[in-house]
């Protein structure tokens, strides 16, 4: 089965029209892709995992097919809780109350929002390549600030960001790492990031994790924990473990945490797709 062999759909969750393709049959796993990229991330692992699952791929709001909703002055319509309810509304649509949800990189972000705010529909909770956002900005050092930079610049009030990336997005995405996706993928990626209202989008992501989302998840801090299991990921090769030690920072945010390093850098389903697969059926028939 190819990724291109899943039905496709939009759906209208009230506040935003949210592209998917799903198909297999079985529990069903809700897929979340990262920045910049779209559901096209998962078209290693999705065909696999629908031989035994129900999966489902969005294109989070603003990125990809997905509709590029108004920002909010609060940055608050860009927010992961607002990302978590899109997710509800389309896993409602096809039928699905409780569900598992996979995230990587941003939509890791949406994943483990999604498991603190209703956690009655989570299931299992996987994450790769993160830890929770206010947990960045709180050990936010030197290294941190160097090598993660774009957090602090996609950051930046409008319309500077989208300026200095719009005269140019071949040269600000993917320098360096190009040969690590597939060319169908990599196309739409491209196709993404040369769509203004996509560029607008994912500044407003990151203005939103500068702000609402980590305001969210001190909020939470020490008052709230994620009640279902969680699978922790990161690329051995990338720079989270250089900075933290993953799964202890995992552990003051979830009582059941598993998981290590891949070897691999930061886009794990794409590097390193037989060996992520491998952790992640282990994870979903424990």
């Amino acid at each position: 089965m190819l990724i291109t062999d899943f039905q496709s759909t939009v759906v209208n969750t009230g506040e935003a029209e949210i592209y998917l393709r799903y198909g297999g049959q079985g529990p069903p796993l809700l897929l979340l892709h990262g920045h910049p990229q779209t559901h096209m991330m998962w078209h290693e692992l999705a065909p696999k995992l629908a031989e035994e699952y129900t999966v489902v791929m969005p294109d989070l709001r603003g990125y990809g097919d997905s509709s590029k909703p108004e920002s909010a002055d609060d940055h608050s319509t860009y927010s992961k809780r607002a990302m978590a309810k899109d997710q509800i509304a389309v896993m409602k649509e096809l039928g699905f109350s409780r569900f598992t949800v996979i995230g990587h990189d941003r939509g890791a972000r949406c994943a483990y929002r999604l498991a603190l705010d209703f956690p009655e529909t989570v299931e299992k909770l996987a994450v790769m390549d993160i830890i929770p956002t206010g947990e960045t900005f709180r050990r936010a050092d030197k290294d941190f600030a160097m090598g993660y930079w774009h957090w602090f610049f996609l950051a930046q009030p409008f319309d500077f960001p989208e300026r200095v990336i719009g005269e140019n997005p071949d040269n600000f995405y993917f320098q360096g790492t190009r040969h690590l996706f597939h060319p169908e993928a990599l196309a739409e990626y491209w196709r993404g990031i040369h769509n203004p209202g996509t560029i607008h989008a994912m500044c407003e992501d990151y203005r939103a994790a500068a702000t609402i989302d980590s305001e969210l998840d001190e909020a939470d801090r020490g008052s709230k924990k994620i009640t279902c299991p969680v699978l922790v990921l990161w690329g051995e090769k990338g720079a989270l473990p250089n900075w933290y030690d993953v799964l202890d920072v995992w552990q003051d945010w979830a009582d059941d945490v598993t998981g290590r390093g891949i070897d691999c850098g930061h886009y794990l389903a794409e590097e390193a797709p037989e060996e992520t697969y491998e952790e992640i059926r282990k994870f979903l028939k424990t």
